[in-house]
């Protein structure tokens, strides 16, 4: 545990350099063309007894602790900000990649570590599936303001988000067939579908009665609505962990079902979640990097090993699960490539690292830090040339537009009102269109409009542009008039000139 030699004051002190080591790493990860959680987990061992000797931290279990609900604020913000329409399309691909696809790389990285190294064959099995899966956290923030190709960007999010289950039923099931004798392999097989089932079900149930809580809960203040969302998370992984289920598919899940429903405060939820969520990856990788004790991980021994299991799940055994997951899936070879190249493995593989460690497994040390150089490895060589490499394969899309700025309506709550986001595209049936020349419904007023992170005071002869924000407020018993206005005015519009329209 941390050194008892830092008292309450101390440890305030501490977490506040910690956290502006993150804030700061973050800002010039990207700059410097390295991913966050190589920054973080740096930061951690600086901080760790083997750098500066200013924190000893040597428990598995609470790190565990901490890591896995890292993990749920995490997947929880991924799928808030993941579209339905663009998840759906791939969505049978992605489920592929997260079951099939994990469970060969599983298989073959575990063959070879059995080849190379002194452990049994379930120990190495055991290595093949804490290191089979993606990592949500490490694609998410790879992929988050990237101009990769929506299609490319969709498949490995869903993957990330979905593939977690596989990974934990592999690795709990291996660690019980090398800690219990007699248990029998084909009965964890139905174990496994009653996981995935109840976490779709319970993430699909609770989703829904969150986003109803959300909209019809009058609370006093717009700041607890955030912290709702949160507690539904949570709850959404407790429930489903309690039953059987798997809480992180749950979690995803849910937060998908939130995400593409009609909220009140909605950016005021999205944006408490992004902040929160990179407190926890901040957190989470610190408190690995910690977990781990540099003079043992960079020992000759660990190195050739982890380089060698490295190279093997980066060319051989991603790319072959890839190919063979995506046969008649309508995905080109290069496409292909790509998505075995982003594969990245993340804070995951260091979690599910800690659960033999807990366990007391023989070996178990040198297989938590042979997998924390390969999550190293992951990250620094894949995550760092995910864009270039998009590039060279020419699946780069269009560039994102992600706005930087927000319009808070205080007393919103009592004012019975709500101010909409609606964003125009080349395609929308009111660009070109001068204001007082769109007929919204009663109730409905532009108040101002974004155009190239610059505030326009609407008027009526404001025109329209492609790319505009126009920041809508409407009382809440006209909402749904309004959305189905702009509907109505999309679809007459792809009628007219067959086009798609925007999106609300």
């Amino acid at each position: 545990m941390f050194s008892d030699a830092f008292g309450t004051d101390s440890f305030l002190l501490l977490t506040a350099l910690l956290l502006f080591s993150g804030v700061f790493v973050a800002k010039f990860s990207s700059r410097w063309g390295i991913p966050a959680l190589i920054l973080f987990i740096l930061v951690g061992m600086l901080f760790g007894s083997d750098g500066l000797g200013i924190v000893y931290f040597s428990d598995a279990g609470t790190a565990q602790t901490i890591g896995i609900f890292a993990l749920v604020i995490i997947l929880f913000e991924g799928g808030l900000h993941t579209k339905w329409d663009t998840v759906r399309a791939v969505a049978v691909p992605s489920l592929s990649l997260a079951t099939f696809g994990v469970l060969l790389t599983s298989l073959m990285v575990g063959l070879a570590s059995y080849l190379l190294f002194d452990f049994t064959l379930l120990e190495s099995l055991l290595f093949g599936a804490i290191v089979g899966s993606t990592d949500a956290a490490a694609v998410f923030a790879a992929l988050k303001e990237r101009n990769i190709k929506a299609k490319m960007g969709a498949t490995l999010e869903a993957e990330s988000g979905t593939n977690d289950p596989m990974a934990v039923f592999l690795t709990l099931s291996l660690i019980e067939l090398i800690t219990t004798e007699g248990t029998s392999v084909w009965f964890l097989i139905p174990t496994f579908f009653l996981q995935m089932g109840l976490g779709i079900i319970i993430g699909i149930i609770l989703g829904k009665i969150a986003s109803f809580s959300i909209n019809r809960i009058k609370l006093d203040s717009s700041a607890l609505y955030p912290l709702l969302s949160v507690a539904f998370a949570l709850a959404t992984y407790g429930v489903t962990a309690f039953v059987g289920g798997s809480g992180f598919l749950g979690v995803y899940v849910a937060a998908l079902v939130i995400g593409n429903s009609e909220l009140t405060y909605r950016y005021s939820i999205f944006q408490f979640n992004e902040g929160f969520a990179w407190m926890a990856q901040i957190l989470m990788f610190v408190i690995l990097g910690l977990l781990v004790f540099p003079g043992e991980l960079f020992s000759a021994p660990i190195m050739l090993n982890g380089l060698l299991l490295s190279i093997v799940l980066i060319v051989i055994a991603r790319p072959i699960a890839v190919f063979l997951s995506l046969i008649k899936m309508n995905y080109s070879v290069k496409e292909k490539l790509f998505i075995s190249w982003a594969g990245l493995r993340g804070a995951v593989p260091i979690v599910l690292a800690t659960f033999p460690i807990v366990e007391g497994l023989e070996n178990s040390q040198a297989l938590f830090n042979i997998v924390f150089f390969v999550v190293l490895t992951s990250a620094l060589v894949q995550g760092s040339t995910i864009s270039l490499v998009a590039k060279k394969m020419k699946l780069v899309g269009p560039k994102k537009d992600v706005p930087h700025h927000s319009i808070e309506l205080i007393s919103m709550g009592n004012a019975k009102a709500e101010m909409i986001q609606y964003q125009t595209n080349q395609e929308s049936a009111v660009v070109g269109q001068k204001l007082r020349d769109v007929s919204f419904p009663n109730r409905a007023n532009i108040s101002a409009i974004i155009r190239d992170n610059e505030v326009i005071t609407p008027y009526g002869e404001t025109e329209i542009h492609a790319g505009d924000f126009l920041y809508i407020l409407v009382e809440d018993k006209h909402k749904e008039d309004l959305k189905k206005t702009l509907e109505k005015r999309v679809k007459r519009s792809k009628a007219k000139n067959k086009e798609k329209g925007a999106y609300f």
